[in-house]
């Protein structure tokens, strides 16, 4: 019995089901994080990055059919650890000041691991001759960039210094 080997075409696929997955989680965790912001322009972001979100998942599913593949979800340990650490965040800090910065973390750990994940995808999309998957997966990385630049402001400008 000979096992087909793998190829960079596999291996995209295989990571758009994982990021796939984390999109969706991250959907269900915005919410949660809004609600539990303390700070209105945290709030706020959060709101904005879910609407966003939303539109990275049907981006995604977009991309799947651009490349003759089924849309489905592969379990992400990475993010679901994150989200898990956000938790006990919000449930060690509730009601104190240092919520907000540890939301904050959270949210740009998610951040962090999403632009590591596109920006490596359109790469292997631009090597594998898939222009329009890679402008798609590039959109959705630039998404990502400013909504990491977004964070970094609310926490330098209010949300840090508000917790000292």
């Amino acid at each position: 019995m000979s096992i087909e080997p793998k190829n960079l075409s596999d291996l995209l696929y295989e990571t758009l089901k994982d990021i796939y997955f984390a999109e969706n989680q991250i959907l269900t965790a915005l919410p949660k994080m809004a609600e539990a912001a303390r700070s209105p322009d945290l709030k706020q972001a959060f709101q904005k990055h879910r609407e966003q979100t939303e539109g990275q998942v049907k981006r995604l599913e977009q991309i799947f059919e651009l490349i003759g593949k089924p849309a489905k979800q592969k379990t992400c340990s990475a993010i679901l650890g994150i989200i898990e650490e956000g938790k006990e965040v919000m449930e060690e800090f509730k009601g104190t000041a240092a919520l907000d910065p540890g939301l904050l973390a959270g949210a740009q750990a998610v951040e962090h691991y999403e632009i590591s994940r596109y920006g490596t995808m359109r790469s292997w999309a631009k090597t594998l001759g898939h222009d329009e998957v890679a402008e798609l997966l590039g959109q959705t990385l630039d998404e990502e960039e400013s909504t990491d630049e977004l964070l970094s402001e609310i926490a330098e400008t209010a949300v840090n210094a508000a917790a000292a």
